[in-house]
């Protein structure tokens, strides 16, 4: 890009995904601009930050004129946002997939016409129909709401037909101005992500499928690649490539999937980068983030390969003591400029290895001197009977 203006991409939310964006953009002389309604949102602390509301058309006219591009750091920007910045400077992904990502209905909807399968559905409205939807997909059952739900928030999960006054009771109010959807629970054997990347151009490619552990519904542990994954990788793919060509989608995004009996099935799509893909950053030749950048500005994608094995603890709440990790051969840090508070993600760590046998080594290492057993402990299981 020697000799030309360089670019500058805007991006839409100021958290840590926004924070990696900006440190992936600036080696490919890209400059990047945040917008985010708090003022100590942390991508400011690498990034140029425009504190201002989603509503601020004030601001957004001068943050348009200021960009090339936009894009977004989650996916509950207001749709009618990215509608209007799209009159007025490119945005990528298109807001159609923003919308589509918003809504869970017309989410697992789309999953269904792609030919990716899901768990059972139904749209729920009134006290009245979450009755109706049990009978028809029974129970255990998840009551969500379609709108502004996400690491496990606006959730209710009904044991039985007798819990339905208590899951209305907890998110009925949310169902009534954006309503619910009632999932037939689903007793998974593993839980898998794929995150893929589309260009400008059509140019498509995935990295591979991540397994995945959550904890109180919040991302605790990922391993990439996943074991014995060729044939659903291969499937998974296909099913990626369908869904982004329907969107024509440009940029990063991941699908969230369950496996069930050897079958997959949708769970949630996130039309950005993705906590399970924070392993690229060390374990692929090009990482989540740099080619959302590519993507978006129009450029050649980068090989999403892997260069080992990668296993990401996600930290939650507070940061624990970062000497074991940055004592472990080719293990990272990564501190989000984030204060402590529950529930939070304020960092990760990333450990790499050619090999099984001695990724578990160093998880093991780190866990035991964090007291982390219980989180890396299932895939330790899992490494050591590789």
């Amino acid at each position: 890009m020697s000799g030309r203006r360089q670019p500058v991409l805007g991006i839409l939310g100021g958290g840590q995904l926004a924070r990696m964006l900006a440190l992936a953009a600036a080696p490919l002389g890209v400059k990047t601009l945040v917008v985010d309604s708090a003022a100590d949102a942390c991508a400011g602390q690498v990034a140029p930050l425009l504190v201002a509301d989603w509503k601020d058309y004030v601001a957004l006219e001068r943050f348009a004129r200021e960009v090339d591009v936009v894009t977004f750091d989650f996916e509950n920007v207001p749709a009618e946002t990215a509608h209007w910045l799209a009159e007025r400077v490119a945005v990528s992904p298109v807001p159609r997939a923003l919308a589509v990502a918003q809504d869970r209905l017309a989410e697992k909807t789309l999953f269904r016409e792609c030919g990716l399968q899901t768990p059972a559905f139904v749209a729920v409205d009134t006290r009245e129909d979450l009755d109706r939807a049990l009978a028809e997909v029974g129970a255990p059952a998840i009551l969500k709401t379609r709108r502004l739900g996400y690491d496990g928030k606006g959730q209710f999960r009904l044991r039985t037909s007798q819990d339905a006054d208590a899951a209305w009771a907890a998110l009925g109010e949310q169902g009534a101005a954006h309503g619910l959807i009632l999932e037939a629970f689903v007793p998974f054997e593993r839980e898998l992500s794929v995150v893929a990347v589309r260009s400008r151009e059509g140019d498509f490619r995935t990295w591979p499928l991540t397994r995945n552990w959550h904890t109180d519904g919040v991302l605790s542990l990922s391993l990439a690649p996943a074991p014995d994954i060729e044939e659903l990788q291969r499937r998974v793919t296909g099913l990626a490539r369908t869904l982004a060509e329907r969107l024509e989608y440009v940029g990063v995004f991941a699908l969230e999937l369950f496996v069930e009996d050897g079958e997959l099935l949708g769970n949630e799509m996130a039309p950005r980068v993705h906590n399970s893909g924070h392993w690229t950053i060390e374990g692929a030749h090009t990482s989540q983030f740099e080619n959302h950048v590519r993507a978006v500005l129009g450029l050649p994608l980068g090989d999403t390969g892997a260069r080992g094995l990668s296993c990401m603890f996600n930290w939650i709440g507070e940061l624990p003591d970062p000497a074991p990790v940055l004592t472990t051969t080719d293990a990272h840090w990564h501190d989000y400029g984030k204060q402590a508070r529950p529930g939070r993600k304020v960092g990760h760590a990333t450990v790499c290895a050619p090999d099984a046998r001695t990724l578990a080594e160093r998880m093991a290492t780190i866990a035991g001197a964090l007291h982390r057993e219980a989180q890396a402990g299932p895939a330790l299981d899992l490494l050591r009977h590789l």
